[in-house]
This record gives C-alpha cells, structure tokens and sequence, in this order.
C-alpha cells in the first residue's frame, strides 16, 4: 500500500506556475534534453514543501528504445526529475549562501517504483525536506500521474 501523499496532486494549481524553465535555469543547470523539470508550481518553505512537474511527451529522446511499441518513463528519469526539484527548492532557501556552489546528487534510498508513466502525462513530482542545509539536503520524494503515486524515495544532495 503506498504512504500517505505529501499533498494530492489534483489540489496544485498547474495554471500559476512560480517558476517555468527560465526560472528553473536560473536556479539549476540541467539543460536540453536533460532539464526534466518544466514547471514548479508550489514551493512552502514553511513546511519544506516543493511541487513541480515534467511533461512525459511522445518525442523524448528515450521513447523510441525504452520499451519499443510501449514507452516506458525509465525509473532513472523519475529519480532525476525528484532530484532536481529537490535542487530546484534547496537554491530557492540557500540561493545567498555560496552563489558559486552546486548541489550535487549524492544518492536515493527507498527508492520504490508503483506505476508505469507512459506518454503522454504529466508526471508530477512533491518533495518535502528532512534536513534543508546549506550544504546537505535529504529529500522525501514521491511522483504521481493524476493522483495515482507511481514513484517515491529519498534524495540526497550535497554542495560542492
């Protein structure tokens, strides 16, 4: 039985993004085909809270060998689109500290796959912080398409 959201997908207003691809740049470096992350669309520093999103299309780059006949979004994918939004939240609180650090992926535990994301969707991403420090970061992840958990794990990250 999946846990408990950190909050139900359906709630998020996908219409008044705070931050598209622009701002997403501006706070993490993936580029191209490796930005996962297309829109952020609540960030709660209060509760540690982070819900952002990647929209699984038919023309990504590994549609066409993962699985031919029947795309699959790779599990990979899922854990690195929970890391950048994890990224994406830890610049938010600690943008002033080092403007010249990079938050690195250090690991994922728990890691549990539920579901199958296949284009198109939307795949939606929360994370919720355990430990928001400068220079390390734990992160609570799940991933969802509608309201149907389909991903969820732990983060780390670490600035370098």
């Amino acid at each position: 039985m999946p846990p408990t959201p950190i909050l139900t997908p359906s709630q998020l207003n996908f219409d008044n993004l705070i931050a598209g691809p622009e701002q997403i740049e501006q706070a993490n470096p993936h580029r191209h085909e490796f930005r996962l992350l297309d829109g952020v669309a609540l960030f709660d520093p209060e509760r540690s809270v982070c819900a952002g999103f990647h929209n699984v299309r038919n023309d990504e780059f590994w549609v066409r060998g993962h699985i031919p006949e029947r795309p699959l979004f790779p599990g990979v994918l899922m854990i690195e689109t929970a890391a950048q939004l994890a990224s994406y939240a830890h610049h938010q609180l600690f943008a002033n500290t080092d403007s010249n650090s990079f938050l690195g992926f250090l690991g994922v535990d728990a890691a549990k796959f539920r579901g199958i994301v296949q284009p198109p969707a939307r795949f939606v991403v929360l994370a919720q912080g355990k430990i928001m420090k400068p220079r390390r970061m734990v992160c609570y992840t799940q991933g969802f398409v509608d309201d149907t958990m389909v991903f969820e794990g732990e983060i780390t990250g670490m600035t370098f």
